[in-house]
């Protein structure tokens, strides 16, 4: 009888396990560990909102701070009715690594509020949002920490929840929060800088794995900002997108989708099926198609050991948190298949956030070409120290980029004295 393989879809065990690993590969200290394996500082909340209908509802929402060792910590918000406080942990501890990996002054956060923000209206969601920050008011801050949108939010919903929180404080505190409107002190470049940093992750990966990207198959997992934004730009690098897969569908033609006519049919269906010319397809068939590259570009625990025996890509791009389990990352080492692991492949948003960050700080705003060419560089810098470590100890891309945030945390420990 077969035996049955156990899958690690806890998130947040995953993330500990990844720490630990990383910390053991580098003989760094235990402690070293014991000061990472947790979240800092978790806040749990209950937000009441008055819905539209006069009835008053209440929302469970949370703020994990995982470390502020090197500075104050900074993450998104989501608005999801899975999130639970393990996975906003977890992904707390994702950004730390994302941080420390691209050498920005930052810890990781996450924050989250359990709800359906489809079955909202956008003044119950408004609500929502001021009702969040007024929850987390006590503890973030421009230098104590700075959310930002994740999944089911964006820009608008931050301009709220600035809002929320300069009537607070009494004063504009622009550096609150990242990914907000322009004109409230948002940064050029912010909406496409995901999507951007993982098209130059992955140009780079195929320079060194020895295949150009003109004439590569790409599929993608999302299609939402992450997703569409890194298929336009890998088209433009020459990749031809042959399968795309959302929420509610997906769309096939091993001759290719042109990008940017599924970009509008996405913009009026509000899905990619059924798009004209194409077949439809489940995630577990994207995943096994005969594609050079498939980028993840939804939620966490997609790529399962099961799923991973099916791949036939040479490369994997992990757009979105956590997409692989450690079960399926087994699988994929075994075959010979690279992974860019998240918290390289989706740093180019914290990145971005970074440099609106120091935008507000400066009171100067820098022009789009300015923060492309900045955020080239610094991913592709963090993209060779990952490929230098890994070559160094022979290890996985994600192994290795886990051990270069190690390094760095360990360093910032042993300055402020925290570890001998």
């Amino acid at each position: 009888m077969a035996s049955v393989v156990t899958e690690t879809l806890d998130p947040f065990a995953t993330a500990q396990g990844q720490v630990r690993q990383a910390v053991e590969a580098l003989g760094a200290p235990q402690a070293v560990y014991e000061y990472l394996k947790e979240p800092c500082r978790v806040l749990v909340c209950s937000i009441p909102v008055q819905m539209d209908d006069g009835q008053v509802k209440s929302f469970i929402g949370y703020r994990a701070q995982h470390t502020d060792v090197i500075g104050p910590t900074k993450g998104g918000v989501r608005f999801h009715p899975q999130v639970t406080l393990d996975e906003v942990k977890a992904l707390s501890i994702w950004m730390t690594f994302k941080c420390a990996l691209l050498g920005l002054p930052y810890g990781g956060a996450k924050g989250g509020v359990v709800c359906e923000p489809e079955q909202l209206s956008m003044h119950e969601l408004e609500q929502l949002s001021r009702g969040y920050i007024r929850a987390i008011s006590s503890i973030v801050g421009p230098e104590r920490d700075i959310p930002a949108p994740d999944v089911n939010t964006n820009s608008k919903l931050m301009g709220f929840m600035l809002d929320e929180f300069d009537r607070l404080k009494g004063q504009n505190t622009p550096g609150l929060i990242t990914g907000k409107p322009l004109v409230l002190g948002g940064s050029r470049g912010r909406a496409e800088a995901t999507g951007r940093g993982c098209a130059v992750v992955i140009r780079e990966a195929a320079q060194v794995m020895g295949f150009g990207l003109a004439g590569s198959t790409v599929a993608l997992q999302g299609f939402g900002n992450v997703g569409s934004h890194a298929a336009r730009l890998l088209a433009e690098m020459g990749c031809t997108v042959t399968a795309v897969v959302d929420a509610r569908g997906g769309a096939y033609n091993p001759h290719g989708l042109d990008v940017a006519a599924l970009t509008a049919w996405v913009g009026q269906e509000h899905s990619v099926a059924n798009f004209p010319g194409s077949s439809p397809l489940s995630s577990e068939e994207l995943f096994a198609l005969p594609v050079d590259i498939i980028v993840p570009a939804a939620l966490e625990s997609q790529i399962t050991a099961k799923v991973a025996r099916t791949v036939q890509a040479k490369l994997i791009a992990e757009a979105a948190n956590g997409p692989t389990t450690p079960e399926g990352s087994e699988v994929l080492f075994a075959r010979g298949i690279r992974v860019i692991p998240d918290i390289l492949a989706s740093a180019g948003g914290v990145t971005v956030s970074y440099f609106e960050w120091v935008q507000n700080l400066m009171n100067y705003y820098w022009p789009e070409s300015e923060v492309q060419e900045k955020l080239e560089r610094m991913m592709v810098d963090s993209f060779h120290a990952m490929a230098d470590m890994a070559d160094r100890h022979g290890v996985t891309y994600r192994r290795a980029a886990f051990m270069v945030g190690i390094e760095r945390l360990s360093e910032a420990m042993a300055a402020r004295g925290w570890i001998a």
